[in-house]
């Protein structure tokens, strides 16, 4: 590669590293995810979106004007092939305090879902299980999950479509046990952004052989539903994230969540009336956002420095 092209790479490496970490430092600055003396467990797969997550945390960690410590845990859940030794090598190369907590999931997994069926849900319930565990050995305050964007809009599209609920993945929960907050800092980032800035950095990806090469699973066609809108319709999948940050309740029609039954001539407008039969204006870029290349950048946008 000829210098020109070596300094080519890396301004847009840098320009990718710093439109993550304006994404990850609004997140925790809008969710207050991060607090002073948090010690927070960063659950590392070996995909791309944990060793971004995590890569992020730690450049913000030297930055950020509260004091927070890292530990990065992997549950190994003995996949046949598993290379063990990858993240190990990774996490000592780099100086973060890790563990790496073996479980043989793998075998469960196999033995109580039927052959062809997906083992999404059953997986996914031990992994948490353990996880949740480990963050109470470790006395961790926080626990930091690698899910992004797409990962929330896919989510919220899954249970409509499936579920009948407009639930989504919220960027900060108490966990089941209600033990633990649990964060996840990528909430603002783009799931494109990630896969690039993944292989701009070279991190050793260990692929998911237990359900990531199942065909047909439901989150796949969501997946694949929206990447088809997002290259036939710039734009969309923003405003449909902005969607989520702006929830009309009285326009919508849960009776728990408002009370339509107690709505009279007399009530107090408090909501939007009737503007929803007005014509919706609908902006070429979603209101609140600025072009930055391929990606949308929330302006109010602030880093943890």
């Amino acid at each position: 590669m000829s210098h020109a092209a070596q300094a080519k790479a890396q301004y847009n490496l840098n320009k990718l590293h710093k439109r993550l970490r304006r994404g990850v430092g609004q997140a925790i600055a809008d969710f207050g995810m991060i607090e002073e003396g948090d010690k927070i467990m960063v659950c590392l797969s070996g995909g791309k979106d944990s060793y971004t997550m995590l890569d992020i945390l730690l450049n913000l960690q030297q930055s950020a004007p509260i004091n927070f410590s890292l530990i990065a845990v992997n549950l190994d859940q003995k996949q046949p092939g598993f290379p063990a030794e990858v993240l190990p090598q990774y996490l000592s190369q780099l100086g973060v305090a890790f563990k790496i907590v073996t479980e043989d999931t793998y075998s469960i997994v196999k033995e109580k879902i039927p052959e062809g069926k997906t083992t999404c849900s059953l997986c996914s319930r031990l992994r948490r299980g353990i996880l949740y565990r480990t963050a109470k050995e470790l006395g961790a305050t926080k626990i930091a999950l690698g899910h992004h964007r797409d990962d929330m809009l896919e989510t919220l599209f899954l249970n409509m479509f499936y579920g009948g609920k407009m639930k989504s993945m919220p960027p900060k929960l108490i966990s089941d046990n209600g033990e633990h907050i649990v964060i996840r800092p990528l909430a603002y980032c783009k799931e494109k952004d990630i896969e690039k800035y993944a292989v701009a950095k070279g991190f050793p990806i260990i692929p998911c052989n237990l359900c990531g090469s199942q065909d047909g699973l439901q989150r796949q066609v969501v997946k694949d539903m929206l990447q088809d809108w997002d290259k036939r319709f710039p734009g969309r999948i923003e405003t449909m994230f902005q969607a989520m940050q702006n929830i009309v309740l009285s326009h919508m029609v849960d009776k728990t969540l408002f009370d339509f039954a107690g709505i009279s001539k007399d009530s107090a407008l408090a909501f939007e009336g009737d503007t929803a039969f007005d014509k919706p204006a609908v902006p070429s870029v979603p209101v609140g956002f600025e072009s930055d290349d391929e990606t949308m950048i929330p302006q109010q946008a602030v880093e943890l420095v």
